[in-house]
């Protein structure tokens, strides 16, 4: 791929002298970054890479599935391979005792370990008495700081980007307390709970207890979506809109709130106008729904 792209630049007669070396530059910046290990790609199928020296600009990500397609040179970053594996939405992780909290967050199956909370709570110890109980109310009071300053660093992290879903790993005494901290915001987020140890767990340990959870509401949000399709349509309502050419016409009215798209089906342009327009996108794998209406459909807003 950086070989194809190096010729691309060396060919374009389009492009003046200026723009192939601050090309050339962002294909080195590229080509070290690879060689020396500085990219994180660790459970990755593919990559996407958005490169402009120019706007201050060297963008990565990780994809869940492999795209294949020649460099591209443009104005403007040209996402259509990533449509067709459609958005991914971010979800968190919280996982939290009475002295530690972990923050995970990212796409899907590739979460990523971004903050570590460490407070000062004192063990119990069996003196018992009226020292033992002091000291245990001490303790108490300790840990229920802890938990609520790490609701408080939780939203802080988030509040600018809030996710798709938050799962809690917990001891279960101290499960509804911690979510009871929670920001509503992020409490209205909730999506379930995980069995997992909270100090030693890997990232990859993480990912495999999440991802039941997230395939599940992933689920749940294509059935309501799709169950939503059924109703507008046998309404006979004119809100929805079935085929491509009855979907184009209404994202060019701005009118699109749902659109589903099942994959492999070329839609990159109605998708690409979907979430300019930031509609909810679905793109749907193994269900034979879209299909009557010729494999993408919308939910309109009016």
């Amino acid at each position: 791929m950086l070989d194809r792209a190096s010729r691309q630049v060396r060919d374009d007669k389009s492009l003046t002298h200026a723009e192939k070396v601050a090309l050339r530059n962002d294909l080195e910046r590229l080509q070290s970054e690879l060689g020396n290990g500085g990219l994180d790609l660790k459970g990755a199928h593919g990559m996407a890479v958005f490169a402009s020296s120019a706007a201050d600009l060297f963008e990565v990500l990780k994809l869940s599935e492999p795209v294949e397609h020649d460099p591209v040179i443009a104005d403007t970053p040209f996402i259509a391979p990533l449509t067709a594996i459609g958005p991914q939405e971010r979800w968190c992780v919280v996982l939290v005792n009475r002295r530690v909290a972990r923050l995970f967050c990212g796409p899907g199956d590739q979460l990523e370990e971004l903050e570590l909370i460490e407070d000062d709570v004192h063990r119990q110890h069996d003196q018992g008495g009226w020292s033992q109980a002091n000291y245990q109310r001490s303790i108490d009071k300790d840990a229920a700081d802890h938990l609520k300053r790490s609701a408080e660093v939780a939203f802080a992290r988030l509040k600018a980007d809030l996710p798709a879903g938050i799962l809690v790993g917990a001891p279960q005494e101290l499960v509804n307390d911690f979510e009871n901290e929670l920001h509503p915001y992020l409490r209205e987020r909730l999506a379930g709970r995980l069995d997992i140890d909270v100090e030693h767990s890997t990232v990859e340990e993480v990912n495999r207890a999440a991802a039941p959870h997230i395939e599940r509401a992933t689920q749940a949000k294509q059935d309501a979506a799709l169950a939503r399709l059924a109703e507008e349509f046998g309404a006979g309502t004119r809100r929805a809109a079935s085929g491509l050419d009855d979907v184009l016409v209404a994202l060019e009215e701005q009118r699109v709130e749902t659109l589903l798209v099942d994959a492999g089906f070329e839609a990159e342009d109605a998708i690409e106008r979907a979430l300019a327009q930031s509609a909810d996108v679905h793109v749907l794998r193994d269900r034979p729904e879209l299909a009557s209406h010729g494999h993408i459909a919308a939910v309109l807003r009016f």
